[in-house]
C-alpha cells in the first residue's frame, strides 16, 4: 500500500495516499538511490559512514568535539547506539564505513570508480581537484555536493545494466534551460557561469564516460546540477541526538529525570555557543518517492532520519484520506509563520515556484509587503534555514 506518484499538469508530479493514513503513522521508509556527505562537513571532522551517513563517533565523542571539551563525560553511556567494533575501512583508500554491509554496498554500486587508493591525499588527483574546487565555490551552510553527482556517474559506470540506472536518474524532475540556469546561479552565486564551466571541465577530467556523454556537455551538466539542486533531500545524522532520544525514553525516578533533563538542556546551550547550528553529520540524497512530494505551507507529512543513517522516514502530521495528496514543507517552522509574500519569496528563490496551497490561497488578498520585523530578517533567509528542516534527525 505504498503511496502512488501521479503526474500533475502544473507541478509535474505529486504523491497520493492509496489508503487512509492516521496522524503519527509512518507513511513509508525509503532508501536513497544515491547519497553523499557534504564536503565541508566531512572536512570539519563530522565523521559519518561513507555510504549510509551513519554517525561514527560515540555520543560522548560527538558532544566533546562540538563543545571543544575533551573532559566531558555523558551519563548513561549504555544508551549510545554506536558500535565501533563493526566499523570497517576500505583497504585501499581508508574511507570508513559503519559496517561490512555498507562497505560492500558502496563497492558494488560506485566505490570501485571513486576509490582514490594511495592518491587519497594527492592534491593533483582529478577527483581531489574537483572536490577542492567545489569547496572553494560552495561554502557552509552547504545545500549540495558535487560528489552526489560523481556517485551518480560512478553508479552508471559500474552498472551492468547502465540503461536501467540512466532511467532511474531521469525520473527525477528536471527543469527547462532557463530554470536550470537559475538553480545553478543559486548554488554557485554571481560568478556561476565561469564556475560552472570550471566544474564541468574538472568533472569531465575525473569521470568522463561515453555512455553518459550528454551529462558532460554544458547543457547536460547544467541539467544534472538542476536535478540535484531541486531533488536533493538534506540528510542529518547525530549519535548525540540518538543518545538524547534514548535517554528521554528511560524510566527514571522523578529527581533523576529532572537532573538528566537539566544536564541535556545545558549541554545543548553550551554546544550552541561553541558550534552554532552545525550539530549534525550532513549530506544529501536522491529519493524516488520523497522527490514526488510537493510543498505545502500547511504540510500533512514530514521527513526525518530516526535510524541515524540515510533511511528517510515520512510521517503523517495529520490524518490523510485515501486519494489525498501527501505534502511536505520545504520551509522550516519559523518561515512557515511568515507572511504569504515572504514565504513565496523564499520558495521562488530556492525552488522556482509560487505556492498555491490552501494557506496561500486564503491569504491571497493580503498586502504584498513584508512587515518591518520580517524585513530585518529578510537577508537571513538563506539555505541554512532551509536545510534545518530538511536535516532534522
Amino acid at each position: 500500500c505504498s503511496p502512488e506518484p501521479r503526474f500533475l499538469p502544473s507541478q509535474g508530479k505529486g504523491l497520493f495516499a492509496t489508503r487512509s493514513i492516521r496522524k503519527g503513522e509512518t507513511v513509508f521508509v525509503e532508501r536513497p538511490v544515491v547519497a553523499s556527505q557534504f564536503l565541508w562537513n566531512a572536512l570539519y571532522n563530522y565523521r559519518a559512514c561513507d555510504h549510509c551517513l551513519r554517525a561514527l563517533e560515540t555520543a560522548e565523542e560527538n558532544a566533546q568535539r562540538l563543545l571543544g571539551k575533551s573532559s566531558l563525560v555523558l551519563p548513561h553511556p549504555e544508551q549510545c547506539s554506536i558500535r565501533k567494533d563493526l566499523h570497517q575501512q576500505c583497504p585501499r583508500c581508508q574511507v570508513t564505513y559503519c559496517s561490512a554491509e555498507c562497505r560492500q554496498a558502496a563497492l558494488e554500486q560506485y566505490h570501485q570508480v571513486l576509490c582514490l587508493g594511495p592518491s587519497r591525499d594527492d592534491p593533483t588527483h582529478p577527483l581531489n581537484k574537483l572536490q577542492e574546487a567545489w569547496r572553494n565555490m560552495h561554502y557552509p551552510p552547504e545545500t549540495s555536493s558535487i560528489m552526489l553527482m560523481a556517485r551518480m556517474v560512478a553508479t552508471v559506470k559500474q552498472a551492468k545494466d547502465k540503461d536501467w540506472w540512466i532511467r532511474a536518474f531521469s525520473q527525477f524532475c528536471s527543469k527547462t534551460a532557463n530554470e536550470e540556469e537559475e538553480i545553478a546561479h543559486k548554488l554557485l552565486g554571481d560568478k556561476f557561469k565561469g564556475q560552472l564551466e570550471l566544474l564541468r571541465l574538472l568533472f569531465t577530467e575525473a569521470l568522463y564516460d561515453e555512455h553518459l556523454s550528454r551529462w558532460f556537455t554544458p547543457e547536460g551538466f547544467r541539467s544534472l546540477f538542476a536535478l540535484v539542486g531541486t531533488n536533493g533531500q538534506g540528510i542529518g545524522t547525530s549519535s548525540l541526538s540518538q543518545w538524547v532520544h534514548a535517554c528521554d525514553a528511560l524510566d527514571l525516578p522523578m529527581l533523576q529525570r529532572e537532573e538528566l533533563d537539566a544536564f541535556i538542556d545545558q549541554l545543548y546551550k553550551d554546544i550552541e555557543k561553541e558550534s552554532g547550528e552545525f550539530l549534525n553529520c550532513e549530506g544529501s540524497g536522491l529519493y524516488v518517492l520523497q522527490s514526488c512530494c510537493n510543498h505545502s505551507c500547511i504540510p500533512n507529512a514530514e521527513t526525518s532520519f530516526p535510524d541515524n543513517n540515510f533511511l528517510l522516514h515520512l510521517t503523517a502530521l495529520e490524518d490523510i484520506e485515501a486519494g489525498e495528496e501527501i505534502c511536505i514543507s520545504y520551509l522550516d517552522c519559523c518561515q512557515r509563520e511568515r507572511s504569504r509574500h515572504s514565504r513565496n519569496k523564499i520558495l521562488r528563490e530556492n525552488y522556482l515556484f509560487t505556492c498555491s496551497c490552501p494557506k496561500c490561497l486564503a491569504q491571497a488578498d493580503d498586502p504584498d509587503a513584508t512587515s518591518d520585523e520580517e524585513e530585518e530578517g529578510e537577508g537571513e533567509t538563506d539555505d541554512a534555514e532551509l536545510e534545518d528542516e530538511m536535516t532534522d534527525v
